[in-house]
């Protein structure tokens, strides 16, 4: 049976000849010649098996990721001076050697590297995007006004650092924390009360459904005109976003407990509080996250677009307005990347954390076996 591993390797014995004949008779750069020699090479072994199977360190994942990266490495320096087809060959191959390491990497025992498994091939991932990214925008000369490629991107944001963390903590740590933790504690706090009461529980789900259908557009300007130019009225659309996604989800959590299990309780004259805190507040707990998770992305988002309707001269959501009418793309492509780069964090601090408070989870055992 023919596995994504055989089709690599197939793939790269031709298309590896077929990177080094183009790049040997059409570029004159010792770097990107050596790239595509050792390509070539691995090319041709690949095409003699035996020659392949006998030498072990050629089977290792470390090699085929340690060439793609040379030859992203190089193409990257000399893709300013031109992009031909010779390129072309070389990125698709490097590309394809790296994912035939990733794949040699899981055919291993996964507790041997969890690290890796974890965050490098994430970021791995996230790196031949950035690489095309790059390739594509500079070597089909996309105008910077319609997509300013990764490189130029990198060199705003580290020129403008000071501007982008007074926005990081105008929109982040004033009105995205302040009103994340409010609306969500607070929906916690309500979903708890409103549990035993039938009557409140049937009456708000609907009008929560009802408020969570409300576009931003709508909510923003009144929460300005309620509270402020500041962060405060920022802080209220945040809590009006995560108010009931955190609320439904914890009153569904609430009843996800099974009848034997509240059954066993009862036949131990369990009281209500007893078995909320030992029964039905833990198995709950991959609900709330769940909710702390989406709710992490929809502050971020809030909080942005809140800004666009009126906020003092400091703030991503401020600053984007601002620098698209100006036509400065690579700014806010800067303020985007500091908005993912704090949205993805928070993102992945909370699953770290649903990892340790949910470890007993039918799907953490399961993934672990």
């Amino acid at each position: 049976m023919i596995n994504m591993r055989s089709i690599l390797t197939y793939s790269l014995a031709i298309l590896g000849l077929i990177c080094f004949l183009s790049v040997f008779f059409e570029s004159n750069n010792p770097q990107i010649i050596f790239s595509a020699t050792l390509i070539g090479m691995m090319g041709f072994f690949r095409i003699n098996p035996l020659i392949y199977q006998k030498i072990s360190f050629l089977n290792d994942f470390k090699l085929d990721l340690c060439i793609s990266l040379l030859a992203a490495f190089f193409i990257i320096k000399e893709i300013s001076s031109g992009f031909g087809q010779p390129l072309w060959f070389l990125s698709i191959c490097a590309w394809l050697h790296s994912w035939l390491s990733v794949e040699k990497l899981m055919s291993k025992e996964s507790k041997i590297f969890p690290l890796v498994y974890s965050f490098g091939i994430p970021i791995l991932f996230g790196f031949w995007l950035l690489f095309f990214w790059e390739v594509i925008t500079v070597g089909l000369k996309i105008p910077t006004v319609i997509l300013p490629p990764p490189s130029m991107i990198a060199i705003k944001f580290m020129s403008s650092l000071d501007i982008l963390f007074a926005d990081f903590q105008q929109t982040f740590m004033k009105s995205v924390l302040a009103g994340y933790f409010i609306g969500c504690s607070s929906a916690f706090i309500f979903a708890v009360l409103i549990d035993k009461n039938d009557f409140l529980r049937r009456g708000l789900l609907p009008v929560g459904n009802f408020i969570s259908a409300l576009p931003i557009v709508g909510i923003a300007p009144i929460m300005v005109m309620w509270f402020g130019f500041d962060w405060q009225s920022k802080a209220a659309v945040v809590v009006v976003m995560t108010f009931f996604p955190m609320l439904v989800n914890t009153l569904s959590g609430l009843n996800s407990s099974s009848l034997i299990e509240r059954d066993l309780l009862n036949t131990y004259a369990a009281s209500y509080w007893q078995t909320l805190f030992k029964l039905r507040l833990p198995a709950a707990m991959p609900f709330i996250f769940n909710a702390l998770k989406i709710n992490s992305t929809l502050a971020l988002i809030g909080a942005i677009v809140a800004e666009f309707f009126g906020t003092p001269i400091v703030g991503i959501g401020f600053r984007i307005s601002t620098e698209v009418g100006r036509m400065n793309l690579d700014m806010v492509w800067a303020e985007i990347t500091v908005a993912a780069i704090a949205g993805s964090v928070s993102y992945g601090a909370l699953s770290l954390i649903e990892r340790l408070v949910t470890s007993w989870h039918p799907s953490y055992r399961l993934k672990n076996n």
